[in-house]
């Protein structure tokens, strides 16, 4: 029970580790070879941690990685967040200045098309 998920029941599993050397083919090598297969556990990714069960106890177990992540488990809040004050943002701006903001982009608009109509006259007159 020490080394596994108490969630998932996750634990440790044997398996080989094996030993090579050289160089591989696609190096330009002759090729990889076994030297030594010796057996090794694969433990899993376990953490100590405080949750919270669904009586409203507090408790610490251990839990693997993958089940903290899917949140298989609710962990204690201690403090809030932290949460920034509200900006204070000043008055908007009276109705006289958004008006003249549309009409300089009305102004601008219209010269455009102005400089648009003298160039397709000068290229009537060269063509």
């Amino acid at each position: 029970m020490a080394r596994e998920c108490q969630i998932c029941g996750k634990r440790a599993v044997m398996g080989n580790q094996i030993t090579t050397r050289g160089k591989a083919k696609y190096l330009g090598g002759v090729g990889k070879k076994i030297t030594g297969i010796s057996p090794r556990q694969f433990r899993p990714n376990l953490q100590r941690i405080r949750i919270t069960t669904p009586n409203g106890t507090h408790k610490r177990i251990r839990i693997c990685t993958q089940c903290l992540r899917t949140g298989a488990v609710t962990r204690i809040i201690r403090a809030a967040p932290f949460k920034l004050p509200p900006l204070d943002v000043g008055p908007e701006p009276p109705p006289a200045q958004v008006k003249s903001a549309q009409e300089s982009d009305a102004k601008t608009a219209q010269s455009s098309k102005e400089a648009q109509k003298k160039k397709k006259k000068k290229e009537e007159k060269v063509g």
